[in-house]
C-alpha cells in the first residue's frame, strides 16, 4: 500500500508564503488517544517525589510488651491493660506507647517511600505514541476541540523558514507568531494564567498556565532565548520531543508550529 504524499506550505518572517514542502509520513499515523494517554502518564510519574514516614517513628520507646506471669515486672493480674508500656524507675509502668491506637504510637500502615511510582511502557509503544501525537498537531479539527483558538491560523501543519530559528529577541518571536495567526491563542494563554489556590501558590510552578504554541526547531539558534518569556509558548528540538509537550495533560492536538529543519529531520523517522 502506497501512502499519499502529504505537503505543507513554507512561510517566511513576514508570514508570506515561499513556498511547499514535502511532508514526512509520521502525520499520517492514525491518532490513538489510548497510547498517547500512556505515555503522557508514564513521562509524568518519573517526576512523583517519594514519600514516606520515618522507619522508627513511634517506635522510639522503651515500651515493651510484658505479659508472662512468669516474666519479671508481668503486668498480669494487676488489673491494667496488658499493652506495650513505658518502662519507669522501681517497677512503675508508665504510658502505653508502641501500638497504633496508643498516643504517639506508630501509625499502622504509613506511606512507604521505596513504593513504586514510577509507570513503565514499553518504547515502542513511547515512539508510537509521540508519533500519534505529531499526526494530530496537523488535523484542524483536534487542535479547535482541544481549545485553542486558531482560526487565524492558515493551514496545517504551519512550517516556517529556518531563519526563525535564530532569532533571539522576544518581541520579534511574538511578531512573527502574530503574522502566523496565533495572537489570539497567545492572548488566551496569557489572560488565563491564575496563581493556584493553598499552599501550591507558594511552590515550584504554583502558577497555572495555559499551554499554547508548541514551537519544533531543527536546531536552536536562539529562538529558545527568544521565546522563554512568552506565556505558554513551548520550544524543543526534535531530538527531544515527547509526549508531555505534544499532548499535555494527556490531551492531543496541541498547536504546533515547525521549521524547514525540524521537517527534514521527522522524515528519518
Amino acid at each position: 500500500m502506497q501512502l499519499m504524499i502529504m505537503k505543507a506550505n513554507v512561510y517566511n518572517l513576514a508570514g508570506e508564503e515561499r513556498g511547499a514542502i514535502e511532508l514526512p509520513a509520521v502525520f499520517s499515523e492514525p491518532v490513538r488517544s489510548d497510547l498517547i494517554t500512556r505515555a503522557v502518564l508514564a513521562e509524568e510519574s518519573k517526576t512523583y517525589q517519594p514519600k514516606g514516614a520515618y522507619k522508627w517513628a513511634g517506635l522510639e520507646t522503651s515500651a515493651e510488651y510484658r505479659g508472662r506471669k512468669e516474666e519479671y515486672g508481668s503486668i498480669k493480674n494487676k488489673g491494667i491493660s496488658r499493652l506495650p508500656r513505658e518502662k519507669l524507675p522501681k517497677g512503675r509502668y508508665g504510658k502505653v506507647k508502641r501500638v497504633p491506637f496508643a498516643v504517639k504510637g506508630r501509625r499502622a500502615h504509613p506511606p512507604k517511600p521505596e513504593k513504586i511510582l514510577v509507570e513503565k511502557i514499553n518504547e515502542r509503544e513511547r515512539q508510537k505514541a509521540i508519533r500519534s501525537a505529531l499526526a494530530a498537531t496537523a488535523n484542524k479539527e483536534i487542535v479547535k476541540e482541544r481549545g485553542h483558538l486558531v482560526d487565524a491560523v492558515k493551514s496545517y501543519p504551519i512550517v516556517i523558514e529556518n531563519a526563525f530559528e535564530a532569532l533571539s529577541k522576544t518581541k520579534d518571536v511574538v511578531s512573527v507568531l502574530s503574522k502566523l495567526g496565533f495572537s489570539s491563542d497567545m492572548l488566551r494563554a496569557r489572560r488565563n494564567s491564575k496563581r493556584r489556590s493553598g499552599v501550591m501558590a507558594n511552590r515550584r510552578g504554583g502558577t497555572y498556565r495555559p499551554r499554547s504554541v508548541l514551537v519544533i526547531v531543527g536546531e536552536d539558534k536562539g529562538i529558545v532565548k527568544g521565546a522563554r518569556n512568552i506565556s505558554g509558548v513551548d520550544v524543543v528540538p526534535v531530538e527531544k520531543l515527547s509526549a508531555c509537550l505534544l499532548a499535555p495533560g494527556t490531551h492531543a492536538g496541541r498547536i504546533a508550529v515547525y521549521s524547514e529543519g525540524a521537517i527534514e529531520k521527522l522524515k528519518k523517522w
